[in-house]
């Protein structure tokens, strides 16, 4: 065993001092990333000194550290994908990486990575990309610091910032996008981490779960994207202390959930969205100390939806806390503080005596009839949701918080 780790110790030593280190720049020998790569063996040092690049096309299939230093810039001159990398053991950090081809048939990104394991691309600046970093089949990687910059004006004309198609066991933290089509996009990916991003100002989505299972965001801030963020046909996913901001539009919302199975969704803060959470055939999801601040819905719930738990949540001052289209229901609401909540509290508890009724009848009519909003403050509005508390006919009779909270959480 003694003889075994000495061997391994000699050979790590011995690679150590075969890797080199390759510089790169105008009065340098190697004047080109390209032919800097060319010259590389597994293990080396790609160092690219200040100044402007002018290439694309780049090929990486060996396992180096590309290293701007003073943040060089890689200018892609608008033809087609910058860097493609099918390699292990790589990192691309440090570089401006600007003007991506753009195509309506081909995905040109800053960065392909196809079929690669244990990589790193952080404290890039990307800008003027069609995709950004573009992930295809690959395991193990991080992304992180990274800043992403585009200036997309129709969906068909623009791509993702992150995107990552069959890959796993990621880590995306703190990286800043704007301009995109979606911030960050997951289709079939899974095992993996979003945590401390800041995605806003894009043509769709903040962030956009497609068919993948089993994942995690955490302390993102989704603010003034076409919809802040869309989980659709994925189960087992963790979402807590995330920002939803300013979502607006017609059909925007802070997070979407369509066929979302198993979910946990905690610590989150919805605030000045056209619809907080909008739900569409998920199930067995719990939902627990949110917040919901002045959103046009806090909670609009289009589709058959069951087993949902929604415990010590907030919901203050929002124009309608809960819009729900059946008459049958099987999800709970308990020990929530309602801003519109008139109870009383003789006990002192801080429970509310008589139970909550969210749902009002105008909701009804406002998801049959759309236009009727317009009569949200009217007179006629509070006496029909006075009727309808009194003697429910048209929203669930057991749709109640038993146990409504007199301070907010």
């Amino acid at each position: 065993m003694k003889n075994l780790l000495l061997t391994i110790l000699a050979l790590f030593f011995c690679s150590s001092l075969l890797a080199s280190q390759i510089e790169v720049c105008n009065t340098c020998e190697v004047k080109t990333i390209k032919q800097a790569l060319s010259l590389a063996k597994d293990g080396d040092e790609i160092l690219i000194k200040e100044g402007v690049y002018k290439e694309h096309g780049i090929a990486v299939d060996k396992s180096v550290k590309i290293i701007g230093v003073g943040l060089p810039t890689v200018d892609g001159e608008h033809k087609e994908t910058i860097f493609t990398v099918k390699a292990n053991n790589f990192s691309i950090e440090g570089l401006r990486i600007i003007n991506v081809g753009h195509s309506y048939t081909k995905d040109f990104a800053a960065i392909l990575v196809s079929k690669s394991k244990n990589f790193t691309l952080q404290n890039n600046v990307l800008e003027k990309v069609f995709f950004g970093l573009l992930i295809e089949k690959s395991r193990y990687g991080i992304i992180k610091n990274n800043k992403l910059i585009s200036d997309a004006v129709d969906q068909a004309g623009s791509g993702n910032g992150i995107h990552l198609w069959h890959s796993e066991d990621m880590q995306i933290e703190n990286n800043e996008l704007t301009g995109l089509r979606d911030g960050i996009y997951f289709e079939f990916v899974k095992n993996s981490i979003v945590r401390n991003n800041k995605s806003y100002g894009n043509l769709r989505y903040g962030l956009h779960f497609m068919f993948s299972n089993n994942n995690e965001y955490h302390d993102n801030v989704f603010t003034n994207n076409g919809a802040g963020v869309a989980v659709m046909f994925s189960k087992f996913v963790k979402m807590t202390n995330n920002q939803f901001n300013q979502n607006w539009g017609s059909a925007s919302y802070g997070l979407l959930l369509k066929e979302i199975y198993d979910a946990e969704i905690e610590n989150n803060t919805f605030s000045k969205n056209t619809i907080g959470i909008s739900v569409d055939g998920s199930t067995r999801i719990n939902y627990k100390n949110n917040t919901f601040t002045r959103n046009g819905w806090a909670i609009k719930v289009v589709g058959a939806c069951y087993e949902n738990h929604f415990n010590q949540n907030n919901f203050l001052h929002n124009a309608i806390d809960l819009s729900y289209n059946s008459k049958i229901n099987s999800n709970t609401f308990d020990s929530n503080y309602w801003s519109e909540y008139t109870g009383y509290d003789l006990d002192k508890n801080g429970v509310g005596d008589v139970p909550y009724r969210p749902v009002k009848l105008f909701s009804y009519i406002a998801h049959r009839t759309p236009e009727s909003i317009v009569l949200l403050r009217s007179l006629f509005v509070d006496i029909i949701n006075f009727s309808e508390k009194v003697s429910p006919v048209f929203t669930p009779d057991n749709l109640l918080d038993n146990s409504p909270l007199m301070q907010k959480i």
